[in-house]
């Protein structure tokens, strides 16, 4: 794979946040977590480098994933982001509406989730 990805994945689910870091960790991603949305914004601020893709649940506590992605696509435009979420009638509106690039509904298949990632990162090194 060459280089590998950096991704920041922030859930406020442990059982989620474990299960996707330990898979895109096998997958050989260099991956970075928080379990809410403070400190995942803490880990995109002191990140020097920055992060190839984020991965956001919709729900968090101290700081919204919508929040997130408003943030992160203000400082960081070509930072690709992916949110995920079991919550709601209509979250994926709200996502859309903060530039989320994709919304995926839990429970999703962690392949899927990969190849969609893999995309965005490829889209966004172009």
């Amino acid at each position: 794979m060459g280089k590998s990805f950096k991704l920041l994945i922030i859930d406020d689910s442990e059982e989620i946040l474990t299960a996707l870091c330990n898979y895109f960790t096998q997958k050989s991603y260099d991956v970075t977590s928080a379990s809410n949305g403070l400190d995942g914004l803490k880990l995109l601020e002191s990140e020097k480098n920055g992060f190839d893709l984020v991965i956001t649940d919709l729900v968090l506590p101290n700081i919204s994933g919508v929040a997130i992605i408003s943030i992160v696509k203000n400082k960081f435009p070509d930072t690709p982001v992916i949110a995920i979420t079991g919550w709601g009638e209509h979250p994926e509106s709200l996502a859309k509406e903060a530039n989320a690039d994709l919304v995926l509904e839990k429970p999703f298949k962690l392949p899927e989730l990969e190849k969609q990632a893999k995309q965005l990162i490829a889209k966004n090194k172009e």
